[in-house]
């Protein structure tokens, strides 16, 4: 039997999802367009800063929970601390019916440096 490392799971993931960059990530933030950021973090991660507005989800509660909080039809982009857990999630929203779903690459921390704001 051959197994797959993390590392392996998290690039076939990337190979289906778009990947949208901080920069691109700030500017429909800042333009206000009708989007939901989906923070998928641990709460300790939440607790420290997060981009404003954003939806908590720790990824370990997303397949159980994100129904309830995102409709299918919106836009959404997740993001984490590196953008691993992020395309996971989209990779697995998208298996849930998710259409118009995107991960932040570089995480918050690629947040942090493109000068996107931060709510604590």
């Amino acid at each position: 039997m051959t197994f797959k490392t993390g590392a392996e799971l998290v690039e076939e993931a990337r190979q289906r999802i778009e990947e949208i960059s901080p920069s691109a990530t700030r500017a429909i933030h800042q333009a206000a367009e009708d989007v939901v950021f989906l923070d998928v973090r641990e709460p300790n991660e939440w607790n420290l800063g997060r981009i404003p507005g954003a939806v908590h989800l720790p990824r370990g509660n997303l397949e159980g929970k994100v129904e309830g909080l995102v409709d299918r039809g919106q836009r959404v982009i997740v993001y984490c601390a590196r953008a691993n857990r992020s395309a996971l999630a989209a990779d697995t929203m998208q298996q849930m019916g998710y259409e118009n779903v995107a991960s932040m690459s570089e995480g918050f921390g690629g947040w942090i440096a493109a000068g996107g704001d931060v709510e604590e």
